[in-house]
């Protein structure tokens, strides 16, 4: 896949390696970086092929500094409220495009997650970080309401609402030892084991069912909003019913 501002690999049969791709900028997030990973999450959907997608950030500095805000202060001023209102939209629906693709997620973060960059880590199904790991929902600081890019969404479901208004409003940093505390990372390693433990946990999962895997996603995708414990029950007993019996329909 050819692209200036993300660089996608497949280091090996069915794990695909996505990496925010602006160093030099702390990998925020630019137009041309929005469109790009607009079309690669679109790709995804009908990616028969890839099992597994780890996503990380080039460089030292961080894995993504979110929104690239001189670029936005430059281009912002010019837009028409149905514009900006455009542009707010596809890029927050980014992060939707990450949960409907079928693939589960495995973050590999680094340094600072702000922002966009914050949501990229919710948005994803397991997150790996590194001890220098760091993380806030910024937008309050720069003016905006602390719920944005799906913020509000992911994490009060994840480390529950009373710490996630704290965050939201004060817009404050959270370390790496706090958001192992909270539960919102699967492990902590140093940073020169980042990628590798993030590798070892997409080959485990290549060992599992494929499909059962995608279900499974879609699965606690549906069941975060399920309508009571009928609707999820429902969901799981479809799922496990098409992969226990499936194989056996060719033969019928």
């Amino acid at each position: 896949m050819s692209c200036d501002t993300i660089m996608y690999e497949t280091p090996e049969p069915g794990i695909g390696v996505l990496t925010l791709n602006r160093p030099k900028a702390y990998n925020a997030v630019s137009f041309q970086m929005m469109m790009e990973l607009e079309d690669f999450w679109r790709e995804r959907l009908y990616d028969l092929e890839t099992v597994v997608i780890v996503l990380k950030g080039a460089g030292e500095k961080g894995f993504c500094a979110g929104l690239d805000m001189k670029e936005t202060a430059e281009k912002a001023p010019k837009m028409s409220v149905p514009e900006f209102y455009r542009f707010q939209a596809r890029l927050a629906r980014i992060n939707l495009a990450m949960r409907r693709a079928p693939q589960p997620i495995i973050a590999a973060v680094h340094g600072a997650a702000a922002g966009q960059g914050f949501s990229f880590m919710l948005a994803s199904d397991i997150r790996v970080i590194s001890a220098d790991a760091r993380f806030s929902a910024a937008y309050i600081n720069i003016g905006l309401g602390g719920a944005d890019m799906s913020c509000s969404y992911f994490l009060p479901r994840m480390i529950g609402a009373g710490r996630a208004y704290e965050y939201m409003y004060t817009g404050d940093f959270m370390s790496a030892e706090e958001a192992v505390n909270l539960g919102l990372v699967s492990r902590m390693v140093e940073r020169e084991a980042l990628n590798d433990t993030a590798m070892d946990y997409a080959r485990k999962l290549m060992t599992k069912n494929h499909m059962g895997l995608r279900l499974t996603k879609e699965a606690v995708n549906m069941n975060l909003d399920a309508n009571g414990l009928e609707g999820a029950l429902n969901i799981e007993d479809r799922n496990q019913t098409l992969l226990a019996v499936g194989p056996y329909l060719k033969t019928v």
